[in-house]
């Protein structure tokens, strides 16, 4: 796969505009926009000449929450910072790589793989380098349709205990 980063320049705030995406924003398989820092048009633009994201892209932190990954479900309007970005190529299925993604096997090999002292951070090359097995195409897509059918019902069953953790306190 095509692997890269974002922008290593630090933009500039703004109020309101372009949405922009670090590592923190990087949570449970997809981007969480609370705490989404802004940016301007030009901003956008320059840093989406080297890294831009597109849908069934695959965001991974680098520094501080290493690892975590998200999944580009619809087409996106941000730029990135300090996440690996795992562009899409065709040739392994999206879903496939994103559940492999989030593997004890890739977690130990990123754990092994940090550096940096208070602030652990994985350098983009060894993303580039992880292991990864993969089935034919026809298999990536049965196993990753099983994964995303567990994820469904995991996500159902939260829902269902919210819910009864609401009626407990009424």
């Amino acid at each position: 796969a095509d692997v890269r980063d974002g922008t290593h320049d630090s933009p500039k705030f703004i109020s309101k505009g372009y949405p922009f995406i670090t590592s923190k924003n990087v949570k449970n398989g997809y981007i969480n926009y609370d705490e989404i820092q802004y940016i301007s048009k030009e901003d956008f633009d320059n840093i989406n000449k080297r890294s831009k994201v597109d849908k069934n892209d695959i965001l991974m932190g680098m520094i501080g929450t290493i690892g975590n990954i998200a999944l580009v479900r619809d087409e996106p309007d941000f730029a990135i910072k300090n996440v690996a970005l795992i562009k899409y190529t065709g040739k392994i299925n999206c879903l496939y790589l994103y559940h492999y993604l989030q593997s004890t096997n890739i977690y130990n090999q990123l754990s092994e793989e940090m550096d940096g002292g208070t602030q652990k951070f994985i350098a983009l090359n060894k993303i580039r380098n992880l292991t990864i097995s993969f089935p034919k195409l026809e298999e990536q897509k049965k196993i990753s349709k099983i994964f995303t059918n567990l994820d469904n019902l995991i996500a159902l069953q939260k829902r269902k205990l919210e819910k009864l953790k609401i009626i407990k306190k009424s």
